[in-house]
């Protein structure tokens, strides 16, 4: 009987979450970066579903929307 994968504390998702954490990054940056079409590698799509990022209007005025980790998300990091 199969099971469900584990809900992301995966190297990957610590990986992607700890690079939008470097520095603010831009919805077009993040895709470019991180967008896969492999099932087993969908950091971004789990993240946003699992509610451990957020896409904002920017900050600086850009027309890009920002990507943003939430605070489940750092909670996620920390531990």
């Amino acid at each position: 009987m199969l099971q469900d994968a584990p809900a992301i504390p995966t190297t990957l998702m610590a990986q992607f979450l700890r690079w939008l954490e470097e520095r603010p990054r831009y919805y077009t940056e993040t895709m470019d970066a991180w967008r896969s079409n492999c099932p087993r590698l969908s950091a971004w799509e789990d993240a946003l579903e699992d509610g451990l990022i957020r896409l904002e209007p920017a900050r600086d005025g850009a027309t890009d929307m920002q990507v943003r980790v939430t605070a489940k998300g750092r909670a996620r990091l920390a531990g």
